[in-house]
């Protein structure tokens, strides 16, 4: 989101290979070790002597999903970190069934490197038979010890028939949504201290701005950081409780020759509140992520030419990815991968943590990305949510004139 930005960092994040979908064909005995099928049942070896002394701890961080509905093919994802950085030669998703037969999901890791970080892993997509299975994590070290994860229930049901409803129900708008969680904040001794749940209009100047930007290098424009985008508080709108964010082509024409794309945009630079975040604070939206080429929303925060933290940045050709960056104290971006959370039109929950000494990424309340960098005691900095749009450098232009939409169910601030 910067003004000038080196092409290296908005190339388009390479992802890592992931080995040929084949599964373990291990059995899971009662003692809970595994043993992998070949010319026969042969027990794996555990980790002993000098090798459990240096090997790392790993945990589990989330393991999804705990229900599926028969014959319908559903991916698992598997979130964890380790207490140091270390390569598993495997990582994956096991499933067993009460006679403990392997039904794992396809689509292991090979090579997949874990750090206190922490790193997303999502299986191949399979179907299951109703019932009730056990499901848990797993990954091999180099010597070829396997180790189990925690292990959870996951319920398969049969596909439902609904039941007539007994009155008429309206139909709902195309962004609305059906719920909006009551302000909870996954950190710690947090209480909500600033928030819009865009249930009445923008509050235009008072809470917020819409058509100006000294993250901007023309004010209400931008093309050296390659956007397509013109400002224009016109584009955003409210109704039932959604705030959508439209780009559309617009009358102006871009330094560089290009036609302007008018956009919505909202700061808090330059309101009467002038609300800042600072070291300490937590903040969080609810976005449903827009599906159209050329899309780029973030939520992030600017101030005196730098205080960028980017919450997330987002680009429909990697459907299933955010971008996590710290730019005040720089460190690696962080490229989140969850294809069961992060998807076009459809909402997720993104929050982020300015810890004073590592900045925290939570994806619907879950922790997960640390980056061990954080933003120093005394920062402070603008919150922007918007919608760019991309001139095409580094991720595709919109295609054609149809305009592009995201929405918003609200912005919140803890601390």
């Amino acid at each position: 989101m910067r003004i000038s930005m080196p092409a290296a960092r908005r190339h388009a994040p390479r992802h890592a290979a992931r080995s040929s979908r084949r599964g373990r064909n291990a059995a899971f005995a009662a003692t809970g070790a595994l043993a992998i099928s070949g010319a026969g049942l042969l027990g794996v070896p555990s980790v002993t002597g000098a090798q459990a002394a240096t090997a790392p701890t790993v945990t589990q961080d989330r393991l999804a999903p705990a229900t599926m509905v028969a014959g319908k093919a559903t991916t698992a994802s598997l979130a964890l970190h380790s207490s140091a950085c270390f390569t598993a030669k495997t990582v994956g998703v096991g499933v067993r069934d009460a006679r403990g037969t392997n039904l794992d999901f396809p689509g292991n890791a090979s090579n997949l490197q874990i750090c206190p970080g922490g790193v997303n892993f999502t299986s191949g997509a399979r179907t299951l038979p109703a019932g009730t299975y056990t499901q848990f994590g797993f990954w091999q070290d180099q010597a070829g010890a396997w180790h189990n994860l925690p292990a959870q229930q996951l319920v398969v049901s049969t596909a439902a028939t609904p039941a007539p409803a007994p009155s008429p129900t309206p139909t709902p708008s195309a962004t609305a949504t059906p719920t909006t969680p009551a302000p909870s904040s996954p950190v710690a001794g947090k209480s909500l201290t600033w928030s819009d749940e865009f249930n009445s209009g923008i509050s235009w100047g008072q809470r917020w701005v819409g058509d100006k930007s000294s993250s901007y290098h023309y004010g209400n424009h931008n093309p050296d950081d390659n956007k397509l985008d013109w400002l224009n508080k016109n584009n955003v709108s409210v109704a039932n409780g959604v705030a959508t964010f439209t780009a559309a082509p617009g009358s102006n024409t871009l330094e560089n020759g290009k036609q302007a794309w008018n956009t919505g945009f909202l700061t808090t630079e330059g309101s009467s509140e002038g609300f800042q975040v600072k070291t300490g604070d937590y903040a969080e939206t609810r976005v449903k992520l827009p599906a159209g080429t050329g899309a780029w929303p973030a939520l992030w925060t600017w101030k005196n030419g730098n205080g960028e933290i980017d919450s997330f940045e987002y680009h429909p050709d990697n459907p299933n990815l955010l971008e996590l960056t710290n730019h005040v104290n720089p460190s690696t971006p962080k490229y989140y991968t969850d294809a069961s959370a992060v998807a076009k039109d459809q909402w997720v929950t993104i929050g982020t943590y300015y810890g004073a000494t590592s900045v925290d990424w939570y994806v619907n309340g879950v922790k997960v990305h640390s980056d061990g960098k954080g933003v120093g005691a005394n920062w402070s900095a603008y919150l922007i949510l918007n919608l760019s749009v991309c001139a095409g450098k580094y991720h595709p232009a919109p295609q054609g004139t149809t305009p592009i939409t995201m929405a918003a169910d609200y912005v919140r601030v803890y601390r």
